[in-house]
């Protein structure tokens, strides 16, 4: 790149210290799941994508990468419906996080049709696993997007910015 990348806003755990202990505790609670951490992952990287987030995407594909994914499960992520890569419960997984992230003028996000189809595979405890993995991501959305923490840079060294008063 020609120029570095600047946040927008400083780091929010500043001025919110409460939110580092918020997040780490929902994370360690994902992590202690029966549903897989690739599960959730792909999951969220599905979200991150919808939601046009390049520092998700990012962040979620190294995090892939981690847990070694395959290169063509993660970049078919975007095109699931049609590649041959993923299991039936994760499909399911990331239909529910386009259900949740895709507006449906129409009618409810969540159909009781995919819900059931999502039972199948899942219990009512691996339900709520994936529930609140998609409420946990959507809390950082907007930190996401407004604030713009600069990509494949980790928690607390995401931000160029420094926190100003007025």
């Amino acid at each position: 790149m020609s120029q570095e990348i600047e946040s927008r806003l400083p780091d929010l755990t500043h001025q919110f210290p409460e939110l580092a202990a918020l997040s780490g505790a929902v994370h360690g609670a994902l992590r202690k799941s029966r549903v897989p951490q690739t599960t959730l992952t792909l999951m969220m990287l599905r979200a991150g994508q919808i939601v046009g987030s390049t520092y998700h995407t990012v962040q979620l594909t190294d995090r892939l990468r981690k847990l070694e994914e395959t290169e063509e499960r993660i970049v078919a992520v975007a095109t699931w419906r049609d590649a041959p890569y993923f299991t039936d419960a994760e499909r399911v997984a990331l239909e529910l996080a386009e259900a949740v992230f895709t507006h449906n003028p129409g009618g409810e996000r969540v159909s009781d049709e995919l819900f059931a189809r999502a039972a199948v595979h899942y219990d009512d405890e691996e339900l709520w696993t994936l529930t609140v993995a998609l409420g946990h991501f959507s809390l950082f959305v907007p930190v996401a997007l407004i604030g713009k923490p600069i990509p494949g840079r980790p928690p607390g060294k995401n931000y160029s910015k420094t926190l100003t008063a007025r």
